[in-house]
């Protein structure tokens, strides 16, 4: 084990955490002081492997040099003008991801869950001034299981019990359906009152729930046939994840928006980016639209003090060329498929089943869902330097950086074989 010196300990940090912060997370008990690349130190200078990515946020690696130059030079030179002013970046930055993506406007926000808010509120406001739904009965369809944030609204969508109990009143307007159910979706597409159907392309939080192959493209035609948007949520899904620029975008990793195959091609008419935009340097978030459903947002409609700063818009900038120059996307499509393959070469009576596209992947635990099983093997995982955690009970989700190599991949599938074993 590499050694640091730190006038903090581990224990120290997280009984500073227990005593003064809220108790509205439960870590795996690992205190982290140093990232570089798909590695992560902690305060005594334990070195591990991060296989959670911070949930997809860090796609290019921890710290990669071009997105903190870009942050650091930015820093210097001005951070935070609201948008009561013009800045001198931010115009660049939305003409290059409009570009990157295939939409005519982008919305910056900060955040995932801002970023769901803002398109919940967008495809409210298109329903009753384009699609002509009277006022205040607009409608929005969600699936069950989803996670698309924690705010209050957010939450009504959701049938998770800790994100809903003692929240509520909800609020109302909201459709729930199974995932992957085009029958239920039909169903609920005839109500003349329905805007939108928000979607994630792979549920992550719900345990990396891939969908039957074509529900995606089938879902965006019940919806164009009805005049709903269709939203995709790629907060955790989008920037090369999966194994493509975008979840949408199936099985090419082109690193372009592109309709030359529609059956691997979905255009949303509302794309949903956060995490991964900005590398996990800074906040960044944004929502995508063609001008049709963007221009419904005018002037004091909606807003944010830090949507668009120059920092942010700087730091997005190297975030999305550094996954363009390093061809992630191309490289997560084919480590994934790597991964999923060792991992079910393991042989362990333990892994029920293993799924995922790209570097968003999971294996599943052959045991119930409230046992401890699946947290006692990632803490034996963090004791042989490997950082995961489980989601649901009984899954653990593998998705390191993008910028993992094949052998790393073996070193870390023989961590995870390793441990097995010992249960």
């Amino acid at each position: 084990m590499e050694t640091m010196t730190n006038t903090l300990t581990s224990k120290q940090a997280m009984d500073l955490e227990d005593q003064y912060g809220a108790h509205n997370y439960h870590p795996l008990p690992v205190v982290l002081d140093r990232g570089e690349g798909v590695f992560v130190w902690d305060l005594e200078g334990n070195k591990y492997f991060d296989f959670l990515s911070s949930y997809s946020a860090v796609n290019q690696g921890h710290c990669h040099p071009r997105i903190i130059g870009a942050l650091t030079g930015q820093a210097q030179k001005l951070t935070l003008t609201s948008r009561a002013f013009y800045n001198s970046v931010l115009g660049e930055f939305e003409k290059y991801a409009t570009e990157y993506f295939g939409f005519d406007k982008i919305l910056p926000m900060n955040t995932g869950a801002e970023a769901v808010e803002t398109a919940i509120k967008l495809a409210r406001k298109w329903g009753y001034e384009k699609k002509g739904i009277s006022e205040n009965q607009a409608k929005i369809i969600f699936c069950e299981n989803n996670f698309h944030g924690r705010t209050v609204t957010i939450v009504s969508a959701s049938n998770d019990p800790d994100a809903r109990n003692n929240f509520g009143p909800f609020t109302p307007g909201i459709i729930s359906i199974p995932y992957n159910d085009l029958n239920a979706l039909a169903k609920e597409l005839e109500d003349e009152n329905v805007c939108a159907f928000i979607v994630e392309p792979i549920q992550g939080e719900a345990g990396v729930f891939v969908p039957d192959e074509g529900f995606l493209a089938k879902a965006q035609a019940l919806c164009k046939s009805k005049n709903v948007l269709f939203v995709a949520d790629e907060v955790q899904t989008g920037i090369a994840r999966t194994g493509s620029l975008l979840a949408v975008c199936g099985d090419c990793s082109c690193g372009k928006t592109c309709e030359k195959d529609p059956k691997t091609y979905i255009q949303p008419d509302v794309l949903i980016l956060g995490k991964a935009i900005s590398g996990g340097v800074f906040p960044v978030s944004a929502v995508f639209a063609n001008n049709d459903i963007m221009e419904v947002i005018r002037p004091g409609e909606h807003g944010s003090t830090f949507g668009g700063n120059p920092l942010a818009c700087k730091v997005a900038l190297a975030a999305l060329e550094v996954v363009k120059d390093e061809n992630l996307a191309h490289k997560a499509n084919e480590l994934g498929k790597y991964l999923r393959s060792q991992l079910e070469a393991i042989g362990s009576p333990l892994i029920k089943l293993v799924r995922g596209k790209g570097l968003l992947n999971a294996i599943v635990i052959n045991d119930t869902p409230d046992s401890k099983t699946a947290w006692n093997i990632c803490l034996r995982l963090k004791e042989n330097g490997l950082l995961a955690k489980p989601t649901h009970g009984n899954i653990i989700r593998f998705a390191p950086p993008l910028v993992i190599t094949q052998s790393q991949i073996d070193e870390c599938v023989t961590i995870i074989g390793n441990v097995l074993s010992e249960f």
